[in-house]
């Protein structure tokens, strides 16, 4: 019995140094998941923060470009009245001196180069249009857009459209 109860009292203290040893190394283990969690609170920490700060400046952003586009819209909208103003300025000019020019309109010029109305010379930037009344040419400044009939001259057009002068 006394060697029974040694045998024992060994096992029951291998057992012991055993759950011990567990002990530490799950407290190790514990040790080291705690680290991991410290250090992936402060990751998510970071980067909610940084979302956040991502979200602002994406906001500010939008906000800019919003006042930009009005901005932008603004500028469109004053030169077109500034483009239409200039426009009833031509054409008053254009009135002036229309009696001063023949009544009709004026045969397109044998040299396909140059203006019918300013005798401006056709290059790479001005575009030359045909009348689709008188067939001559005539370059942007001196024709009017009719919609999808084309483009003719002024002459012709206020011809055609005297309550448009």
């Amino acid at each position: 019995l006394p060697q029974r109860l040694a045998t024992l009292a060994t096992a029951a203290w291998e057992e012991a140094r055993q759950s011990r040893q567990q002990l530490q190394a799950q407290r190790q283990e514990m040790a080291r998941l705690q680290e991991q969690l410290c250090r992936a609170r402060q990751d998510g920490e970071r980067w909610a923060s940084a979302l956040q700060r991502a979200q602002r400046e994406a906001l500010e952003r939008e906000a800019t470009r919003g006042a930009e586009q009005a901005r932008q819209q603004e500028l469109i909208r004053d030169m077109k009245g500034r483009l239409l103003e200039l426009l009833r300025e031509k054409d008053a000019l254009w009135q002036k001196t229309e009696g001063i020019d023949t009544p009709m309109p004026s045969p397109p010029p044998r040299d396909g180069g140059l203006c019918a109305r300013c005798r401006k010379d056709f290059r790479l930037l001005s575009r030359r249009y045909n009348c689709r009344l008188c067939q001559g040419k005539v370059c942007h400044a001196c024709s009017v857009d009719v919609g999808k009939q084309g483009r003719c001259c002024l002459l012709c057009y206020q011809q055609r459209h005297p309550q448009a002068t």
